[in-house]
């Protein structure tokens, strides 16, 4: 099979760390996988805030990784390595990736590939990994949500927003999300959240206490955010730490950690081992790729480029202005 694959294939590099007029296209060899990837012609390439920030040079690629963009991808599978047991040649999947996926061929650990979910497209399962795998891990593995709770999502439009609130509203709990201006905010209350909160006209630390504190807050902002959610937090309550798109260098009051027992965490996932990850995937597959096949959680892809116009996805991620999913596309 490897025999009858290019030996050359397009991809999206770096040129230097900077703006999106960094990304520029590149010819690189096909990589081969080791005994226990795949190789995945790729179909999709999501656009992720980590690529953001590793062409910034603020992220940069774990040793061993390759040092493309792209952390998730759905394609078709057109090589194994001699370990994979599950997968062949011409499956069709949705995988984690770490790193690689801006190419047109991506090698991928075996057990961090999902089949396509019934009902979902090649080109939009390439939107489902990224987000699903760190929804899943941070809020139900590790914070615990569960039924009957209330959950804060900040920035609930965007692709972790809008897939945790699904998540959220599918496994019984009351979410509350913040976002802005209306269209945001019209989108939240569309996937299902209890009380939308526009952040530039309301208090949220004042609506959600009186719905009672959150259980879980999940939070990609930073910033002033991390002291209101502080405020927000109900006793016990366990907060989760994405992103800092507002900042990460700030004076807070830490007291209400103690006398609430607050848990506050943050989280990345392409650092964390192999066996948690296929772990991550085994739960995915059981709990969650049923529900969307079903129809009851739907993948949400706001805009779509070809490879060769990353920057200009890059861009429209940046200005904030999207709903849901960014894709790469290939032909």
């Amino acid at each position: 099979m490897r025999s009858a694959l290019p030996q050359e294939m397009q991809v999206v590099e770096i040129s230097a760390p900077g703006k999106p007029e960094v990304l520029r296209s590149a010819t690189r060899a096909v990589p081969a996988p080791n005994a226990d990837e795949v190789l995945i012609k790729v179909a999709a390439a999501g656009v992720n805030g980590p690529d953001m920030m590793q062409r910034k040079g603020l992220y940069p690629a774990p040793p061993g990784a390759s040092d493309l963009l792209g952390l998730e991808v759905s394609g078709e599978i057109v090589a194994a390595g001699a370990d994979v047991k599950r997968w062949k040649p011409g499956d069709k999947v949705a995988a984690l990736t770490n790193g690689g996926g801006y190419a047109q061929y991506c090698t991928v650990d075996a057990q961090h590939c999902l089949p396509v979910p019934d009902g979902v497209s090649l080109r939009d399962a390439g939107s489902l990994p990224e987000t699903f795998f760190t929804v899943w891990s941070n809020v139900f593995m590790g914070a615990g949500l569960k039924a009957g709770e209330t959950f804060l999502v900040h920035g609930g439009a965007g692709g972790i927003g809008a897939t945790a609130i699904q998540l959220a509203k599918a496994f019984g709990v009351k979410v509350f999300a913040t976002d802005s201006p209306a269209a945001r905010c019209d989108f939240c209350r569309g996937l299902g959240a209890d009380r939308v909160i526009d952040y530039r006209d309301e208090d949220f630390v004042e609506i959600v206490r009186e719905g009672g504190g959150a259980n879980v807050i999940l939070d990609i902002v930073g910033g002033a955010n991390i002291e209101k959610n502080f405020k927000a937090a109900n006793h016990d309550g366990r907060i989760i730490q994405l992103a800092f798109a507002a900042g990460s260098k700030i004076e807070i009051n830490m007291m209400p950690v103690m006398l609430k027992r607050l848990s506050y965490t943050g989280s990345t996932l392409r650092t964390r081992p192999p066996a948690y990850k296929n772990e991550i995937a085994r739960q995915l597959e059981a709990q969650v790729w049923p529900l969307i096949a079903a129809g009851k959680i739907k993948p949400i892809v706001n805009a779509v480029f070809p490879l060769a116009e990353a920057a200009k996805a890059h861009a429209l991620m940046e200005s904030s202005t999207h709903i849901g999913k960014i894709l790469l596309t290939l032909d």
